[in-house]
Formats: C-alpha cells, sequence, structure tokens
C-alpha cells in the first residue's frame, strides 16, 4: 500500500512529509543540467554546491520562481527524483499527494503544479494553498469559528492570511520575500561599496548578520567578492545596520501588505487577532526582530512559529490525516 505525502513545493528548499514517518526530506529545489546533453547531473543539496560554480556546459537552474513553476519539465524532473529516492510507491498503487501553492496562484499555475505531481507519481493529487497548511504546522486550530491571521514569508513568496472555520477569509500573496533579500543585499554591496558578491554570500550575510530593527543588532562580517572597478578580489567589512539599509524597502512592501489584510478583515474577526496575535513563518521568521518589527507596525502581538521551515511540511501529513477537511480535490 503507497503511503500518501505532502510536499511543500518551495522556491528555495522542497520539503516531504510521508504520512507515518514526518518530514523525510528537505533538499533545496535546484537542478545542474549539462547544457550541450540536456542531462540532469544532479538535484537539491549537490545541485545547490554548483550554484555560481559552474563551467560554462553546466547550469544549476532552480526550476521555480516566485512561488511558482518557471520550467515545468525541470520540477517535473526534479519531484520524480525526489519521489523515487523515497521509495514510497506500494507495489500496485500510487499515493496521494498533497501539494501547496501560493494564494494568488492562476488556474494555469495551479494546473503545471497538479500535473508534475501526478507525472511525477501522484495517485490523487490535492492542491491546499500554502498559508492554510502553515497554519495549521504552526499549530494555529484554523477549523474553529475564530480569526487566525499568518504572516508566511517563504524563499520566493510573502502569503498573508486570515482563517476562520477551515478556511481563507482575506488574504495576499506578494512574489517578494527571502530570495528578494538577498538580491537586495547583493546590490547594496554592489552599490555602496562597489563589490560584487553572489547568491550565497549574500544569503550567508542576511542569516549571519541581517536584522530588521536598526540597532537590535551590533554584528559585523568580512566579506569577500569581486571589486566592481578593478575587478580583483576584495574584502570588506559590512555591518548589521547596513543589512537593515539593504532589506528595509522589501520589508515595507511586505507590511503594507499585511495592513491592507488586516484593513478588509471582518471586525469580528480582527478582535480576535488583537486577542490572539499574529503568527509568522517560513524562513523570512528567522530574521532577527522580524516579531517585534511587525508588533510595532501592525499594533497586534506577534509571535515566531516554533519550527518556522518546517511548518508548511508538518501542516500537510496533519492536513493528509484529515483528508476530508481537504478542499481542492
Amino acid at each position: 500500500m503507497a503511503k500518501d505525502i505532502g510536499i511543500d513545493l518551495g522556491t528555495a528548499n522542497v520539503l516531504i512529509n510521508i504520512q507515518g514517518s514526518g518530514i523525510v526530506l528537505n533538499e533545496p529545489s535546484v537542478v545542474a543540467i549539462d547544457t550541450q546533453t540536456g542531462r540532469i547531473l544532479a538535484v537539491g543539496s549537490e545541485a545547490y554546491k554548483m550554484v555560481g560554480r559552474t563551467p560554462n556546459n553546466i547550469r544549476a537552474v532552480r526550476p521555480l520562481k516566485d512561488g511558482v513553476i518557471a520550467d515545468f519539465d525541470m520540477t517535473e524532473q526534479m519531484l520524480s527524483y525526489f519521489i523515487k529516492k523515497l521509495n514510497v510507491k506500494g507495489l500496485m498503487s500510487k499515493p496521494n499527494i498533497l501539494i501547496c501553492c501560493p494564494t494568488n496562484t492562476t488556474d494555469i499555475e495551479r494546473k503545471a503544479i497538479r500535473q508534475a505531481a501526478e507525472k511525477s507519481g501522484g495517485s490523487k493529487v490535492y492542491l491546499e494553498s500554502e498559508p492554510k497548511v502553515a497554519a495549521v504546522g504552526a499549530g494555529l486550530d484554523i477549523f474553529q469559528p475564530f480569526g487566525s491571521m499568518i504572516i508566511d514569508i517563504g524563499g520566493g513568496t510573502s502569503d498573508i492570511a486570515v482563517l476562520s472555520l477551515g478556511d481563507i477569509v482575506e488574504s495576499s500573496s506578494l512574489r517578494v520575500a527571502g530570495d528578494r533579500l538577498n538580491v537586495d543585499i547583493a546590490n547594496y554591496v554592489r552599490k555602496k561599496h562597489s563589490l560584487q558578491i553572489g547568491e550565497h554570500t549574500a544569503e550567508k550575510i542576511k542569516i549571519e548578520i541581517g536584522t530588521v530593527v536598526k540597532g537590535h543588532r551590533q554584528e559585523a562580517m568580512n566579506v569577500r567578492g569581486r571589486d566592481v572597478v578593478t575587478g580583483l578580489p576584495k574584502t570588506i567589512t559590512l555591518t548589521s545596520d547596513e543589512v537593515q539599509e539593504a532589506i528595509k524597502d522589501t520589508l515595507d512592501a511586505i507590511v503594507i501588505a499585511c495592513k491592507d489584510v488586516l484593513s478588509k478583515t471582518p471586525p469580528e474577526l480582527a478582535s480576535d487577532i488583537i486577542d490572539r496575535g499574529v503568527v509568522v513563518t517560513g524562513g523570512g521568521a528567522l530574521l532577527d526582530g522580524i516579531d517585534i518589527m511587525l508588533s510595532e507596525e501592525l499594533q497586534v502581538p506577534v509571535v515566531v512559529a516554533e519550527t518556522p521551515l518546517d511548518d508548511v511540511a508538518v501542516g500537510t501529513g496533519i492536513l493528509l490525516d484529515n483528508i476530508d477537511k481537504l478542499t481542492d480535490n
């Protein structure tokens, strides 16, 4: 008998939850291909190591961009690779698959996600919106008649939703999130310090010294890259406050979207949110000071989920156990 599987198909990472076993796979959403033959050379962690370091004939590709499928064939092959690796198919049966997508995904994009899951070996494929699944994984009881609010800042999208009675009442999805913050940092370093840095370095800066509140974190880091003027290797020192300055505009856009969702929320549910607070999840929840900044801006209590990187995958497992509560069959 095939075991049902839940997939968090993220722009940055793919997480897979097998019913009864929990999260069994967490790998970067990257595929390395030989451009001359079209052959796939590596998937996941192995491919991620190649980003920015490949010779001309090898390309490291992210098949998902801003939370949606940018390259259908690559996504399908990546999913097939991961599912085959886990060996979840039964002798006679295929697994049901629950897969998550951002709230503003179009019908065409949803169809592409569904087809990729079916072609990679799924029997019945369920699609659920990411903030709903993240809220369940973060421990919110969304099936009760009171309002819960979740802010899910992932790699490609930031999803904001108010939920009640098991469904989304009001939501917004922005195609700006963790990946955009990395771009912001790389652009800032290039502009301010005339230093060209890669994606890996920008992400490392964000994680190790980044903050969203000026003065909240006082750290510095030596950053190596290529001097824009001379073309030679160069090292500079970057501070936490500089990172805050670099990512401020993108975070402001997320705050505006949160305020917009709150302004459209029915008053009864809005009062529940004042009592119960807002939960932040996704990789962006790990940004230093994110709860402080959001709480000040939204005037409601804000808490960071206990396992922000795993919440969507955990939520898929819980929803598969309650398959009757899935909306999109």
